[in-house]
């Protein structure tokens, strides 16, 4: 299973992410985000990270053409749709070398059943119970998602804890897992021990992801 740690916004942060058994970390482009990053604080932490990690960039409804711009000045790896962007950009980005993760909520659109209207890479599902893009922290009905994405591997977030992980995996079955607000001591700072539960949880009932992961 591929775990993701997200909302990555210090050099220090990343290398604590990193020295776990995870896939992938992620950078907010998203500047309502308090964890957003600029480019050049991105591509610092980017640069910083030992090869096998993923860079991912997390972006809210913003032009294919710009969304390109930032991952190439940054060298992200993959980038994150986390909104109502059109299904031709996921195809520009990918045909640009690019892995695309595109995210759709049960509370609201795009929904579920908007996937056959998507080539992702995967697919990232979450409740979005509140107002700003993102989970929000807020804990849902993971058995939602289980079986309900059948056409590219489904990503697990919304309100994942080390407590919960293990239920939420359980409930939903998904290829990964992806997890910002909680691990974090406050928002956009990571606190080492609860990324490290957290990689524990998920570890002791999913094994590390053979090769060709997600993000690999």
């Amino acid at each position: 299973m591929d775990i993701k740690i997200c909302g990555i916004t210090t050099a220090t942060d990343a290398a604590a992410a990193a020295a776990l058994d995870i896939q992938a970390v992620g950078l907010v482009f998203y500047p309502k985000s308090p964890r957003w990053v600029d480019e050049d604080k991105a591509r610092r932490i980017v640069e910083s990270l030992p090869p096998g990690i993923a860079a991912v960039g997390v972006f809210v409804d913003t032009p294919a053409a710009a969304v390109l711009a930032t991952a190439r000045a940054v060298g992200l790896h993959a980038v994150q749709l986390h909104g109502a962007e059109p299904p031709e950009d996921i195809r520009r980005l990918r045909d640009a070398g690019l892995r695309v993760v595109k995210a759709l909520f049960v509370n609201r659109a795009p929904g579920l059943d908007a996937q056959t209207a998507y080539a992702p890479t995967a697919f990232l599902v979450e409740c979005a119970g509140a107002t700003r893009p993102g989970g929000n922290a807020l804990t849902w009905d993971w058995s939602q998602a289980r079986g309900a994405i059948s056409t590219a591997p489904m990503i697990l977030a919304g309100g994942l804890t080390p407590e919960n992980v293990r239920d939420a995996v359980l409930a939903a079955d998904p290829c990964g897992v992806d997890v910002s607000s909680g691990v974090e001591s406050r928002p956009g700072r990571k606190d080492p021990d609860k990324m490290h539960r957290f990689v524990e949880a998920v570890r002791r009932l999913r094994p590390h992801p053979p090769q060709g992961g997600i993000f690999s």
